[in-house]
Order: structure tokens, then sequence, then C-alpha cells
């Protein structure tokens, strides 16, 4: 329960970060209770987008669905497997940095140690750092040049906007997860190939390939136990 409230904060966090200013406070740095019970269920109703925006999920759900199309079973497993699959494992990866965002922003908070505006401030910078590990330095220069950003204002990597991390943080992640499906796609697509040429030397040209095909390739992938093997790479390449 917990670690789905820091999740929740977490999200609160890094929403709030992108208002300029909110002049409805009371005391230094904190909000009105109206207004952070606002924030709190305008977050609950963001909390798919923000998990998508800020966190691995992209790239697992990419390269999950995709990896059915490349086995030839485009509807198996079910997407409700692959979504849960996919939430879970997010929880996994992203387990360090929701500690850190528990120990060094949510307890703290619990206990009135520090103010509202310091408990978003440690918020976007946690996830900034994780965000910034995976995101690709080239991505992240183009789009500091759309958003007519000098680089010499940037002194910090923390420095970078989440309007312009954001985006680059999600194309870096879909360009990942497009390179690792395409290299999945390699040994099914030997089999596709190997299938249909033995059917055309026999003259057999009445069944599709993918027909003869798919029973081989789903041994093929049993066989190298495939889900444990992609699923520990998919973890592996975020540490």
């Amino acid at each position: 329960m917990r670690k789905v409230l820091t999740i929740i904060l977490l999200s609160g966090g890094l929403a709030f970060s992108q208002i300029p200013s909110l002049e409805v406070k009371v005391g230094e740095g904190n909000l009105v209770d109206s207004i952070r019970l606002l924030i709190f269920l305008t977050v609950l109703s963001l909390v798919p987008s923000i998990l998508i925006m800020f966190t691995s999920f992209t790239r697992i759900v990419v390269v999950l669905s995709l990896l059915r199309q490349a086995i030839g079973t485009p509807q198996v497993p079910p997407n409700q497997i692959v979504i849960a699959l996919s939430l879970f494992l997010t929880f996994f990866i992203m387990k360090p940095t929701i500690d850190k965002i528990n120990s060094e922003a949510l307890e703290p908070y619990i206990k009135k140690e520090i103010s509202d505006k310091e408990f978003f401030k440690r918020v976007e910078l946690y996830a900034k750092e994780f965000m910034l590990k995976h995101t690709r330095k080239e991505t992240i220069e183009a789009f500091l040049s759309v958003a007519k950003i000098p680089k010499k204002s940037i002194k910090e990597p923390k420095d970078i906007p989440l309007r312009v991390l954001i985006p680059a943080f999600m194309v870096s992640e879909l360009k990942t997860a497009f390179e690792i499906v395409f290299l999945l796609y390699i040994p099914f697509l030997i089999v596709d190939l190997v299938v249909a040429s033995i059917l055309i030397s026999m003259g057999i040209i009445m069944i599709p390939p993918q027909l003869i095909s798919l029973p081989f390739k789903i041994m093929l992938f049993v066989l190298a136990n495939g889900w444990e093997l992609i699923i520990l790479s998919l973890v592996r390449s975020y540490q």
C-alpha cells in the first residue's frame, strides 16, 4: 500500500512541478488542504498517462506486444496478460527509484519535516535521475533545439526541464524497444524462410508457410526458455 501511495505522490510531484507558480499557499511552501486534495484527485485521473511517461512501462509493453507478432500469435498471450506482466515488471524495475522517493521524500513529508514545495522538488529530482540514465543524449539535444533552449543554460543534467526530458525519454524508450524487437524477429524470420523454401521445393504452394512454421517457432521459443530470457534482458537493460 505504501508503494502505491509513493507512486501516486510521485505522480503528483511530477504533475505539480510543471505548474510555473501557485499563489494559494500557507506558510513557507505549503499548500492549503483543499489544494492538496484537488491535486491528489487530479493525479489519480492521470496515473495511467503518468505511468507511461515516467517509467519503464513503454519499453516493456512494446517489446512484449511485438514479440507476439514475431512468434505468429498476435492474440496470445492476451492483452490483459501483457499489460499485467508489463505493470509488475515496471514496479520491479522502478523499485530503487520508488524506495529512494519513499525514504527521502515521502517519509519526511508525512512526518512534516519538509514542506510541500520541497517534497515536489525531491520527487522531480529522483524521477529525472531515472529518466536521464535511459535517455539518449542526442535525443535530448534534438528536443532542446526544438524547444529553443540554449545548451549553455543547462549547467547540469537535472536542469533539463521536464517538458523536454519527457518526450526525449519516451522517444528513447521506443527506439530501444524497436531495436530489441528487431533482434527478436531474426530467428523467427529464419524459421519462416526455411519452412517456405522447403514447401516450395516440394511443390506445396497451397499451404501457407506460417501454418507449418508456427509449431516450430513455438518449440524453438520454449526450448530456448524465451520468456525468461526476454524478461531478464528487459530488466538488465535498466541496470
